[in-house]
């Protein structure tokens, strides 16, 4: 605990965790899961099947190991010795060793395959592991008001400079064959997720008395059940979510479309990476400002009515350029989940229990992201359009009860559910 003024440390924080942000977020554009990450598994094999492990691997790994690390996560009241500790070798570490699988995707594809599917694995659980921890610490070192905006600017300035690092990707991707290209991508991406590593190590967190919480596995799970009993608006916003989860399981698709319909180069791709980013650039800001003055429900309403938008146009599309369209609303998506939808659960509940209310709905969402890349991989087989009407749906499914369903945490939780 620092005997520094609360006000220095809130700047300090907020300096170095703007930092943190913006070195992940640009160093995390060089391994996108809907654009760079396709292309190169395309490269090693024309199965789709891998595609669709990809899937079951990011959205699983980060949202399903977080219920079992929260009942950990909250015996201890310093958090940074979980995010900072741990986070060095479960997320920083497997970027490293998916540079390896692309030096050997050379002269042993099927190698490659695996070991990069095993760092991928890696580093998704590992960033789930230490998630609940993460947002614990982020609730401690920032106030309700400040913390839609802090994210915001952070991923406006992360994404910022991640769209002149997709210009990097597609000049990498259009300069230098296979491998080397991604050689060169994964060694750029692992480099800043390094140093975004070192200035988060820099944070002080604030020693508050009286906020662990320590059960066995029996008593926790007891805990949990009694959550959902109780908080019936939280559990509603669980099963939104689930169904606005799930209504994302065709973006992995979408390059692999672009490549098969219309033979899109992979500096395309580049290019789409950096659409992406330009949604996400907009949306951080826009909707950074929107949850921090009316809450993070709308915010996450807005991002699946892009998924929405976005699904229909690749059903219909006509040409390639369209494609920009639609990674560009996919990014919109992305700033919201990113955004509102980790920061809203902690308005659900005291900072001493965003680690359970944070895991127990990431890990519910988990369990469903566990199969819908392998239903989204069957459909894709029978027809893209089939895919991605299907998630169009879900999304409209998904927006409805959020909408109508459930309150905004903020503005309600002092009400009694019914």
């Amino acid at each position: 605990m620092t005997s520094l003024p609360k006000e220095n440390n809130y700047r300090w924080n907020f300096t170095v965790n703007l930092l943190d942000g913006a070195s992940y977020w640009f160093g995390s554009s060089f391994i996108s899961a809907s654009t760079i990450l396709p292309l190169f598994i395309n490269k090693l094999t024309p199965s789709l099947w891998p595609i669709g492990l990809v899937s079951v691997i990011t959205s699983a790994g980060w949202f399903l190991p977080q219920l079992f690390s929260a009942q950990i996560t909250e015996r201890s009241n310093k958090m940074k010795n979980i995010v900072v500790g741990w986070g060095l070798f479960l997320e920083r570490l497997p970027i490293w060793v998916m540079v390896l699988s692309a030096f050997l995707a050379r002269k042993s594809p099927n190698l490659a395959m695996v070991l990069f599917l095993i760092s991928l694995a890696w580093y998704n659980f590992g960033a789930g592991v230490i998630a609940p921890a993460w947002m614990g610490l982020f609730a401690k070192i920032f106030p309700p008001e400040k913390r839609g905006s802090f994210m915001g600017l952070t991923t406006f300035i992360g994404v910022g400079m991640g769209v002149l690092g997709s210009g990097v990707s597609a000049w990498l991707l259009e300069t230098y064959q296979f491998p080397n290209s991604f050689i060169g991508l994964f060694v750029i991406a692992a480099f800043f997720m390094l140093v975004s590593w070192v200035f988060l190590a820099l944070t002080r967190e604030p020693l508050a008395q009286g906020e662990t919480l320590d059960q066995n596995w029996a008593s926790y799970r007891k805990d949990l059940l009694r959550i959902l009993k109780a908080d019936q608006n939280f559990r509603r916003f669980i099963i939104s979510m689930i169904v606005i989860t799930l209504s994302g399981m065709g973006s992995g698709f979408i390059t692999i479309s672009a490549i098969q319909r219309f033979q899109v180069s992979d500096a395309t791709v580049g290019l789409y990476t950096l659409s992406m980013l330009v949604g996400q650039t907009v949306g951080n800001l826009a909707l950074g400002w929107l949850a921090d003055k009316y809450g993070h429900k709308l915010s996450i309403e807005i991002g699946a009515l892009a998924t929405f938008i976005a699904f229909i146009l690749s059903v219909f599309m006509p040409s390639p350029e369209f494609y920009f369209i639609v990674y560009f609303l996919l990014g919109i998506n992305m700033s919201s989940g990113i955004l509102s939808g980790i920061l809203v659960v902690m308005e659900f509940c005291e900072i001493s229990r965003v680690p359970t209310y944070s895991g127990l709905a990431n890990t519910s969402r988990g369990l469903f992201s566990l199969i819908a890349p392998l239903i989204a991989t069957r459909l894709a087989l029978t027809g893209f359009g089939i895919l991605f009407s299907v998630s169009a749906v879900l999304s409209v499914i998904g927006l409805l009860l959020l909408r109508l369903w459930v309150r905004e945490p903020r503005w309600h939780k002092q009400y009694a559910d019914k």
